[in-house]
């Protein structure tokens, strides 16, 4: 079913001829594409990054108290039966 789909017959690749003006032409390089990023965008990824950090912590201290008070309430609790 996710298997992929393979042509029936292969394709041969094509044949490249090497010519001097051909490989002078590789040889140069062209410059890479400028990608221009605004400072509002790395504001706002820096922005969420820290949020998501601030909400992260808030679960993970919150968990701990809801763990420290279930064992403060179990021992409670057990030393109440005892008696």
């Amino acid at each position: 079913m996710f298997l992929p789909k393979y042509p029936d017959t292969p394709t041969p690749p094509p044949a490249h001829t090497h010519t001097v003006a051909a490989d002078h032409q590789l040889s140069t390089r062209r410059p890479a594409p400028q990608i221009s990023v605004s400072t509002g965008a790395v504001a706002a990824v820096l922005v969420g990054g820290v949020v998501l950090t601030a909400l992260l912590a808030a679960v993970a201290v919150t968990a701990m108290s809801v763990a420290v008070a279930v064992v403060v309430l179990r021992s409670m609790l057990r030393d109440q039966r005892g008696r």
